[in-house]
């Protein structure tokens, strides 16, 4: 549904001047109002969680975890789009609509996370609404950051023969990890300092389905080694409950907010050197069309699998 529908936003939604990267990406890029041309542009990208549907509030006050949890989710998750951008963030909107039912208690309790998360990451927050109603929570944080001009990246710049690139290990999430994500941010400064990425998207519904969503704005492929996708200890301890195998949860498995990343095979080969990063390569962008894996001498066409909103 999500992407026939945002498919229908970009034919519907007129795009004037001032917006340098509109709906489809990770974040929009605006050029602020000026007679000449800007050295910085505002990267701005919005995003919500609802209970049922991101958490369990029910299951977070039974289990008594903090309900801080959820709101530093909700920052963080947003930070990974500005940092799948190559950006830098700097100011926050965020928007609280609550059950009526223990409202002022839920909205202390949730913004303990969001000021923790804002403080970590040196977001200001800057304004935004509270409402209550009959329903259930629900977060949406708009975030706002700059890049330098035309210096953005896109999910559409990945090049034939480029390397595609893990930031860590994904998979099992759902264990813990998704509510308190990592946002990739620390990466953003010294990858732009070393190579130049070609393409980046992060990894909120899957690695299999997000890397398919940058192959096709790209119109390009992928052939992948399966085998070197990092694994973490969850996607293990998860998979002997479900069932599925450690690899099946890192090739679905949602929310790890890593980041995809394309580059030439020659800045692959120099940052993944530096143990320290993290970076894993796990294939490589091919003129051809889906995702692809070699098997017994043959390429085998692979499905991408995720979540879908």
């Amino acid at each position: 549904m999500e992407q026939s529908f945002l498919a229908y936003l970009r034919g519907r939604c007129r795009s004037l001047r001032q917006v340098a990267v509109g709906i489809g990406d990770d974040a929009a890029v605006i050029d602020p109002p000026s007679s000449k041309p800007p050295e910085r542009q505002l990267v701005a990208c919005t995003d919500q969680i609802i209970d049922g549907v991101d958490f369990e509030l029910s299951q977070l006050q039974e289990q008594g975890k903090p309900l801080a949890d959820i709101g530093f989710k909700a920052m963080a998750i947003n930070l990974s789009d500005i940092a799948a951008m190559g950006a830098e963030p700097s100011s926050a909107l965020v928007t609280l609509t609550l059950p009526h039912q223990d409202a002022t208690r839920i909205a202390g309790e949730v913004y303990e996370g969001i000021v923790e998360a804002a403080e970590k990451y040196e977001i200001a927050i800057a304004g935004g609404d509270i409402s209550t109603y009959d329903g259930p929570l629900a977060i949406s944080v708009t975030l706002l950051g700059e890049v330098a001009t035309n210096r953005s990246w896109l999910r559409s710049g990945a090049q034939e023969g480029d390397a595609i690139l893990v930031t860590g290990p994904v998979g099992g999430s759902i264990l813990g990890r998704h509510l308190r994500p990592t946002p990739r941010l620390d990466l953003v400064k010294p990858l732009r300092e070393r190579v130049n990425v070609t393409a980046a998207i992060d990894i909120s519904d899957g690695l299999s389905l997000d890397l398919d969503r940058l192959c096709a704005a790209s119109s390009l492929g992928a052939e992948l080694d399966t085998d070197k996708i990092p694994i973490p200890p969850d996607a293990e301890q998860l998979a002997q409950q479900t069932g599925h195998t450690p690899s099946e949860h890192a090739w679905r498995d949602g929310e790890d907010f890593e980041l995809i990343v394309t580059m030439s095979q020659s800045d692959a080969e120099a940052i993944t050197r530096d143990q320290t990063r993290g970076l894993v390569q796990i294939g490589t962008v091919t003129g051809r069309t889906g995702l692809w894996q070699r098997q017994k001498g043959k390429v085998v066409r692979l499905s991408p699998q995720g979540y879908l909103h």
